[in-house]
């Protein structure tokens, strides 16, 4: 079997807070994966802090792992986490197995099947697909027409600055946005009253 080039380079980040605080995690270098920056994740995490804790977690496109893992080791009880890249899916996995992330489940392949087969809805969902899928709506559109959140569930969502916010249902009510850099990140929950 012919040797395989060395083309998937490494990067690695830290958790930033819990039971991890301090601990690395690696990720590949594939086109779209973006880690979320600790300043961002730290702001994010301060925000969501009051509902976390016993929480049930969705990571859409977890890439790196820092959104789900991060939630994991601050209390989140259950974190589903869908990745449609296989390096990134690897490496994922590895994370999970060395931080014993009992609480952590790991699904390969693309995030629109996983949600159109999901049945459990989830309090606190991280929205922040590679860009070039531009997958911000159809997901928003999948997590509220198949009753995926929870009434008051909270949704991070980050997207580049200069594009507009993506269109999002009228049950998602912004309650802040901030911008670092090119990205512009936003917190938003889900009130099952308002129509859509």
């Amino acid at each position: 079997m012919a040797r395989q080039h060395k083309q998937n380079k490494t990067g690695t980040l830290r958790i930033i807070g819990g039971i991890w605080r301090g601990r690395k995690l690696s990720f590949p270098e594939v086109e779209g994966l973006r880690p979320t920056g600790d300043r961002v994740r730290e702001t994010l995490f301060n925000w969501l802090q009051p509902v976390l804790g016993g929480s049930r977690c969705l990571d859409c496109c977890a890439g790196s792992g820092a959104l789900g893992f991060e939630a994991a080791s601050r209390g989140a009880a259950k974190v589903s986490m869908i990745e449609a890249d296989r390096a990134a899916f690897n490496l994922l996995s590895e994370s999970k197995t060395q931080l014993k992330a009992e609480q952590v489940e790991l699904f390969y392949g693309r995030v629109e099947d996983f949600l159109s087969n999901s049945k459990t809805p989830f309090d606190v969902v991280f929205l922040d697909p590679p860009y070039q899928l531009d997958l911000w709506t159809t997901i928003a559109k999948l997590l509220t027409d198949k009753s995926l959140l929870n009434d008051g569930a909270r949704i991070y969502l980050e997207y580049p600055r200069r594009q507009d916010q993506p269109d999002l249902p009228a049950s998602w009510h912004c309650l802040r946005e901030k911008q670092a850099g090119d990205v512009k990140y936003a917190l938003f929950e889900f009130q099952s009253g308002s129509a859509d």
